[in-house]
């Protein structure tokens, strides 16, 4: 077993590469990078590519206003 790897978290949702994630949310790729660098959203690793979970980016990022009265 690989000691020098980083404990890794179970992705909860369906997994999506980051064009994807930022063609659902009509944001940049480099906007998905950014969160993914700050800590706000994991990326995950598989082979050469980098993915989201699409649940936790949406938990994340998608923010409710309050209706004005």
């Amino acid at each position: 077993m690989n000691t020098n790897r980083p404990a890794t978290r179970v992705p909860s949702g369906k997994l999506v590469a980051l064009a994807d994630a930022a063609a659902e949310f009509s944001v940049c790729t480099k906007t998905i990078r950014r969160r993914i660098a700050d800590g706000t959203v994991t990326g995950y690793k598989i082979g050469r590519v980098i993915r989201v979970d699409l649940d936790e980016f949406r938990r994340a990022l998608v923010i409710t206003i309050p209706a004005a009265r």
